[in-house]
């Protein structure tokens, strides 16, 4: 079965992807599960209702003039979804979720947020540290390339250590994207990258293999076959797979390279999920 869930849509601020596009070309593909995970990061975004009001960012090529720096709107996406849901049920499995970039400080309004609407699933992701960002490189400024790595999965461990509400850890390597010195070394974060999955597998929650390490010209799977390799022989299972995609060219990318990827790693399932309980089917 084809699934993708890990996918953006005009909900979140770095997309323009229209939601039922999105069903459209998942069904041309064969996808038969989709799970929307549009973004939430709180800390350096805002919901649409905040009383502080809107900040905006001028617009990229192909974006608006300006873009609002908010999180989803809520209300709006998931009747959408359930819209959906009525018109393409026939056609294809529609999951409601959304990717949590947490951070420990703003964890009280992830729990706020999970209380609040119907999950099926949500990708835990750490997008920021103290609000600084990675992919500005705002964060790693004026730190060594072992403080900035061991600093993304200090704050990691911190958020899973305190923070439950969730179904899997999102790109788990994210800070290899943004490290313009290469790739940190797994042994000098293994005793880390070890706590980190002992406390995931003990919380009954997983990881997600993120396709989008082709796009961003990465070596290596994301997250790395160390880590994978170092998952399963802790006991983990659950493994969801998603393109992580933003744009139509994106959807469904390499999920099927993702699978083989894992049986060679000795994986025999992969997981979708539906009202935030995992569904094993073989790989």
């Amino acid at each position: 079965m084809l699934a993708d869930y890990h996918v953006h849509t005009e909900f979140s601020n770095d997309s323009i992807y229209p939601m039922e596009e999105v069903i459209k070309d998942a069904i041309s593909l064969g996808i038969k599960d989709i799970c929307f995970t549009d973004h939430v990061d709180y800390g350096p975004y805002r919901d649409w209702d905040d009383p502080r009001g809107i900040q905006y960012r001028p617009g990229d090529e192909g974006e608006p003039e300006r873009v609002a720096l908010t999180n989803v709107d809520y209300k709006k996406y998931f009747s959408m979804i359930e819209k959906m849901r009525g018109k393409y049920r026939e056609k294809i499995a529609i999951k409601a979720g959304l990717e949590f970039g947490v951070q420990t400080h703003t964890i009280p309004e992830y729990e706020k947020l999970f209380r609040s609407y119907p999950f099926d699933f949500i990708i835990l992701s750490i997008h920021q540290a103290g609000d600084q960002e990675f992919w500005t490189n705002e964060y790693q400024s004026g730190r060594t390339q072992q403080e900035y790595n061991e600093g993304y999965y200090k704050e990691l461990l911190s958020v899973v250590q305190n923070y439950h509400n969730y179904s899997v850890l999102g790109h788990m390597d994210l800070i290899v994207r943004y490290d313009s010195y290469g790739v940190y070394p797994f042994e000098k974060l293994k005793p880390l990258l070890t706590e980190i999955l002992k406390t995931v597998i003990a919380d009954g929650k997983g990881i997600e293999v993120n396709t989008s390490n082709h796009r961003y010209g990465l070596s290596d799977m994301t997250p790395s076959r160390d880590i994978l390799k170092l998952y399963k022989e802790l006991g983990g299972t659950i493994i969801t797979i998603g393109s992580d995609s933003h744009k139509k060219e994106h959807l469904g990318a390499y999920i099927d390279w993702a699978k083989e990827e894992l049986r060679k790693l000795g994986y025999t399932q992969f997981c979708t999920f539906e009202k935030m309980q995992p569904i094993f089917h073989e790989l």
